[in-house]
């Protein structure tokens, strides 16, 4: 008997997704069994790969991991060891760049079995049509029913995709981030939109802003938040959400920061064939649509976004919100986009917060990216 084990994060949409396919790939291959562990999504976030190489057969990982991973040694290439049709398929049905963005280097490191990109939601119970503009959004906003999360990485993430939105998509040539013109005009509309929100948001992720949208009836849309195929569900809580494209702020939904996770493969895996070839059985069609959708998981494959019976049960969920992640920003390829990231994302709160200005901020964007994103 050869066991997996596996490490994810710690909510329905993480973990009981990949739990359930594993019981049902106990029937498919019973000499192979995997299990799953959980961390909450700081710790997962927190932890070192290197660690949970060495500790984890199977990792689900967010994409801007992979080019630090891959270059440190610390995954398995998934390609040309038996499996390249497998993969030519999945790129072929990838739900926008999901699936190339676990490439690097020219190997595949991953797999795209979950799809996301900043998205709005709203309470269909409460609100008949989204606003499809952000000139709509602030006139919601100021009627005080407007959640927006913008803890530091959310925060981070909305300023991406509003400036990619507008036309000007971050880290364009080496060295820089954001021109100073762009992005003062994204942190305008964000400062404008945080001065109609709750204080309290400026702490918040996603999921609390989900939870709070479906309790009472005061909040009904929020603009900019990784959805949650999980709060569209019938039962999963009191009211339902439904999600749909990012309001738009000069390119249609162009620009919505790519999200998703996708699972990869330790390159210390006890069985390297068995790891991958179960990392390839969970993101097929079959188990995707199926087993790993029916216990709260959120696919990335195609067959699953276009699946008439997992858009009935999800408010349309998948067709409401694909044009966004078709046209979705992928964030830089390079190893040192990680602590980028980790080092600019506070500074945009502190920035809503007033507690530092625009321009300063901007300048150390710039310092941060003349250091960490240099181009090949």
């Amino acid at each position: 008997m050869k066991v997996l084990r596996g490490i994810t994060w710690e909510h329905p949409r993480g973990h009981d997704s990949v739990a359930a396919a594993a019981a049902r790939y106990a029937e498919v291959v019973p000499d192979v069994t995997v299990t799953w562990s959980i961390r909450s999504l700081q710790a997962f976030a927190d932890a070192p790969l290197e660690q949970l190489c060495a500790e984890y057969d199977l990792l689900v990982i967010d994409h801007p991991h992979v080019p630090q991973a891959a270059e440190a040694g610390l995954l398995a290439p998934l390609d040309g060891v038996g499996f390249d049709a497998e993969l030519a398929v999945l790129a072929a049905r990838s739900v926008g760049a999901s699936h190339a963005s676990y490439a690097h280097l020219g190997h595949q490191w991953g797999l795209a079995t979950d799809a996301a990109a900043q998205v709005a939601a709203y309470r269909p119970d409460l609100l008949t049509e989204p606003p499809r503009t952000w000139e709509g959004v602030l006139e919601l906003a100021l009627e005080g029913r407007v959640l927006w999360p913008a803890k530091p990485i959310d925060a981070f993430s909305s300023l991406i995709t509003l400036a990619a939105n507008a036309g000007a998509p971050p880290n364009a040539r080496s060295g820089a981030f954001l021109d100073t013109d762009d992005g003062l005009s994204a942190l305008d509309l964000m400062h404008q939109l945080s001065s109609y929100i709750p204080g309290r948001n400026l702490a918040d992720n996603p999921i609390q802003v989900a939870e709070q949208l479906v309790e009472g009836d005061r909040w009904c849309y929020a603009p900019l938040l990784f959805g949650y195929t999980n709060y569209a569900r019938s039962g999963f809580r009191q009211h339902r959400l439904a999600y749909t494209d990012i309001p738009s702020r000069g390119e249609g939904v162009h620009g919505s920061l790519l999200g998703g996770a996708g699972i990869a493969v330790s390159a210390q895996a006890a069985d390297l064939d068995a790891a991958r070839a179960h990392a390839l059985w969970l993101a097929s069609s079959e188990v995707q649509r199926g087993v790993y959708f029916d216990a709260g998981g959120q696919p990335g494959h195609a067959d699953a976004w276009e699946d008439p019976r997992l858009n009935a049960e999800t408010l349309d969920f998948f067709r409401g919100t694909r044009a966004s992640l078709e046209g979705a920003y992928v964030r830089p390829r390079m190893a040192g986009y990680l602590e980028f990231q980790d080092r600019a994302s506070p500074l945009v709160t502190a920035a809503l917060r007033g507690e530092i200005a625009d321009a300063v901020m901007l300048h150390r964007f710039e310092e941060l990216a003349d250091d960490l994103l240099v181009h090949p």
